[in-house]
């Protein structure tokens, strides 16, 4: 009884398949004015659809072999490369278009570190390795104009100039620093963590502070001092320069 059900039972799928097959042939879809052409009736002289070559636009991927430089730079002493991108060109940029470039940049140091080490390896100078400090400059830049939009969306927003509340106090050694709010699950009269922590330094560290003051100030007046004298230097060596080629000396 189980073979002769399975035998009516493979009939009826048979006969399934042969109705389908007659009803998707082409006769009976013309006669219904159905049509499964993928193209359009006005084009003339097409033969066969295989003919018509697929067209993609993807870029093809490369894999490990964007960790390395241009074949046709290999051997060379020196690559030529443009400038780096300055804050001022970033600030034009939309927010998307950052985006990207950043991803770029990031494919492009990661290269030349690549290109450095290898150059180590060998014991090879590294063709034009100013391309390199470039790219960390535009990078640098990129991330400030980020943060700048960033620190005018929030003061928009909130009100608040920095992304997380805190005040300017005083440490235990006398330095002005910013202190950052946390969350604490009591209050801070009850916390003795919170408590435990000095925002005031104490009578004898005012000395140190001083000194700390006059230190910088004389750091910066011997600077100063270095660089006019550097410039009478350059003034009695090169007198014919201008003062846009003395800059780019110095």
């Amino acid at each position: 009884m189980a073979a002769a059900g399975f035998g009516v039972f493979c009939r009826k799928v048979l006969i399934g398949l042969k109705v389908s097959r007659s009803l998707l042939s082409p006769k009976a879809l013309a006669s219904t004015g159905f049509s499964l052409s993928l193209l359009p009736k006005n084009i003339p002289n097409v033969t066969s659809f295989h003919q018509c070559r697929v067209l993609h636009t993807t870029l093809s991927t490369k894999g490990l072999e964007e960790f390395f430089d241009d074949p046709k730079n290999w051997g060379e002493e020196k690559v030529k490369s443009g400038a780096s991108w300055t804050c001022q060109q970033l600030r034009n940029k939309s927010n998307e278009d950052l985006h990207k470039l950043w991803y770029v940049l990031l494919k492009e140091r990661n290269m030349l570190l690549t290109l450095e080490q290898e150059a180590k390896r060998q014991s090879l100078p590294m063709p034009s390795p100013e391309r390199l400090e470039k790219v960390i400059d535009s990078m640098d830049a990129l991330d400030k104009v980020v943060q700048e939009r960033e620190d005018a969306l929030r003061l928009l927003q909130t009100g608040q100039e920095k992304a997380r509340p805190g005040a300017w106090r005083r440490d235990i050694f006398g330095r002005i620093i910013w202190h950052k709010f946390k969350q604490w699950p009591i209050p801070w009269y009850l916390n003795k963590r919170y408590n435990r922590k000095r925002f005031f330094a104490m009578p004898y560290v005012e000395r140190f502070v001083r000194l700390r003051l006059e230190k910088r100030a004389r750091t910066e007046a011997r600077k100063k001092s270095l660089e006019k004298k550097k410039e009478k230097f350059l003034q009695k060596k090169f007198p014919h320069l201008s003062e846009a080629q003395k800059s780019s000396l110095t």
